[in-house]
């Protein structure tokens, strides 16, 4: 996985958690997922020329399955509770049934 890839998968992270409005405690895991994110950039030296307009960009281009894929995977990273994962995989579950 390359480093543009890996960015990708934790925007597309970022922003399946900030679909997840019925979460209480949403906001503590997009803090973690920001701090993820920063420290990655940092550690792998990454410039974009400007990290937010890429990153809204990204949010644009994805689906709303594919954030929620990725946040899967990010969550995991960031150590986020198992709930959310739960919460995560009914609604991605619901969109497959919607969809039938």
């Amino acid at each position: 996985m390359t480093k543009d890839d890996e960015f990708r998968l934790l925007v597309g992270g970022y922003f399946g958690v900030l679909e997840m409005d019925t979460y209480i405690l949403k906001e503590y895991v997009l803090q973690s997922i920001e701090e993820y994110i920063k420290k990655f950039l940092q550690d792998n030296q990454v410039s974009f020329i400007n990290i937010r307009s890429e990153a809204e960009k990204l949010s644009n281009e994805l689906t709303l399955k594919r954030k929620l894929q990725d946040s899967l995977l990010v969550i995991r990273k960031v150590k986020a509770p198992f709930e959310l994962e739960h919460m995560i995989k009914l609604r991605l579950e619901e969109m497959k049934q919607e969809n039938r």
